[in-house]
């Protein structure tokens, strides 16, 4: 699947966005000096009945520093549009049209917006399926075998666990469970929390379906889709499984759990409009941390240079920068293409993975993987059971934060199963194995949950800070597994600045957090 960490390869009141939107969001652009006064239009269609002959497609308009949210409502309508949601606090509108030129005509109001894009290449009717990979469901037989295994204090399943052992999250839990006033916020493909392993940890009150833009709470919309994917609730297991003897523990078995269901019906794909409302919902819920184990679709990478990549960009990161604000620290999956973030060139043949993709020479520095590469997002890298990074990860000198176990088929564990992939809690009370970036980004949100739990006056920034400076150094390797299951030279590791290319500032540890 291209678009998840397990594929090839993410409560104030209102203000009024006027002049006060001016001091609260003092990132946006400013107008330029040519714009024409507000309230008047720089396209003269915009008064005319509106084309409506193309596919529906969803839009985000983001206004600039002096636009008026009521001013824009307005402007999209006259262009053919419908408003879906407007986030004031960030000056965000999602929007609906039929109109080719909708786009178009809402950018030359600069006196209103900053930018305007499409969200997907692909109409909002079309349907397709994707790939996520295999899950490696636990038989009875071997959960059995575990069972058997297990010490005094172990959860049945624990032995099997060797990423807990990995980041000292076995000796953490002996001193520090976590917090039940910590949430994770889990922005992904839904969790099952009737699952035993969760339901005692799963937060009801701050979950929610963002699908289309808009937060569903009602009863189980935060679920997966009857024949969904199975990685979100894989993603919370490894966070908060409970210390309840049955099945696993996670990092944090004592902190709570929230679902934000992000993902399409059939595609399993992460759009912008979806991925903004998780994080909104989120910074209003309360949550601490989030986790995003994806990247936001149609793009692997997305360039400013293009109209509506660029109005992602600026969304996302209004979306992501608010959630700051607000006490969210935000943690994403570098992602399974083993591409070097911090190179000069970088070959995407996977954009837009909702038609038909196009091959593409992009620049990570000013083409970026969202959410990871925004401000104040933590940035992960997976290792296998030997330490190595895992032979998909992708990685990047300045980029990567940390790394955290996400499983690595060719790096075997002495475990009752010798499987070098991640176990965790899949629909259904059932147990499976996974491996990918998606797989890493959990077991950095359980630690930063460890970490609120010690220092609950901790800032986002501070929280970050703290998994770099308590991670476990971890020099270049002199080797490293390839696909194929080979041993390589390590050529591609660089070092600076008392962090590594593969592992960033180094592993992170459970227990450091906890003590």
């Amino acid at each position: 699947m291209a678009h998840l960490g397990t594929g090839r390869r993410r409560r104030a009141l209102a203000v009024p966005v006027g002049l006060a939107l001016t001091a609260s969001l003092a990132f946006l652009p400013s107008v330029a000096a040519s714009a024409a006064p507000v309230g008047m239009t720089a396209d003269a269609s915009a008064t005319a009945t509106p084309d409506t002959s193309g596919p529906k497609l969803s839009y985000v308009a983001n206004l600039n520093a002096y636009g008026s949210m009521k001013q824009a409502k307005k402007a999209i309508t006259r262009a053919g549009g419908t408003v879906v949601i407007a986030y004031e606090q960030i000056g965000v509108v999602v929007a609906h049209s039929q109109n080719p030129e909708f786009a178009k005509q809402l950018r030359a109001q600069r006196e209103l917006f900053v930018s305007v894009g499409a969200t997907r290449t692909a109409p909002l009717s079309v349907v397709q399926t994707t790939e996520e990979g295999t899950t490696q469901r636990l038989s009875d037989a071997d959960a059995a075998k575990a069972a058997a295994s297990a010490t005094d204090g172990q959860e049945p399943l624990e032995s099997n666990q060797w990423d807990l052992r990995a980041i000292k999250a076995d000796e953490a839990h002996k001193i520090n469970d976590g917090s039940r006033n910590v949430t994770v916020g889990v922005i992904d493909t839904g969790v099952d929390d009737t699952h035993p392993d969760l339901a005692p940890n799963f937060s009801k009150g701050q979950s929610a379906n963002c699908v289309g833009g808009v937060a569903d709470t009602t009863e189980g919309a935060w679920r997966p889709y009857a024949d969904g994917s199975d990685h979100g609730t894989h993603v919370a297991g490894t966070i908060a499984a409970a210390r309840n003897g049955i099945g696993i523990s996670g990092v944090a078995p004592g902190v709570q759990v929230a679902a934000i269901k992000v993902s399409e019906p059939a595609t399993s794909l992460f759009y912008t409009e979806a991925v903004v409302c998780g994080f909104m919902f989120a910074a209003e819920k309360g949550i601490e941390v989030t986790n995003n184990s994806y990247y936001v679709d149609p793009w692997l990478y997305n360039c400013k240079a293009d109209d509506d990549q660029k109005a992602l960009v600026e969304a996302l990161g209004r979306a992501t920068k608010y959630a700051e604000r607000k006490g969210v620290l935000s943690v994403a999956s570098a992602g399974n293409s083993n591409h070097d973030l911090a190179s000069n060139a970088i070959v995407d043949e996977t954009s837009p993975n909702d038609t038909t993709p196009v091959t593409r020479t992009i620049d990570p520095h000013v083409c970026l993987d969202l959410p990871t590469q925004l401000p104040g997002v933590v940035t992960v890298s997976a290792t296998g059971d030997q330490g190595f990074k895992s032979y998909y990860s992708t990685y990047g000198l300045g980029v990567v934060d940390v790394a955290a176990p996400g499983g690595d088929k060719w790096q075997i564990p002495a475990t009752p199963d010798a499987n070098g992939r991640v176990l965790s809690t899949v629909p259904g009370g059932g147990y499976g194995y996974k491996q990918g970036t998606s797989m890493a980004g959990p077991h950095v949100a359980g630690v930063a949950a460890l970490l609120k739990s010690r220092h609950p006056w901790a800032s986002p920034s501070q929280l970050q800070a703290m998994l770099k400076g308590q991670a476990t150094k971890t020099a270049c390797p002199e080797q490293v597994y390839d696909a194929t299951g080979v041993l390589v030279d390590a050529t591609t590791c660089n070092s600076k600045w008392g962090q590594t290319g593969y592992y960033g500032y180094g592993v992170v540890d459970a227990l450091k957090a906890v003590k």
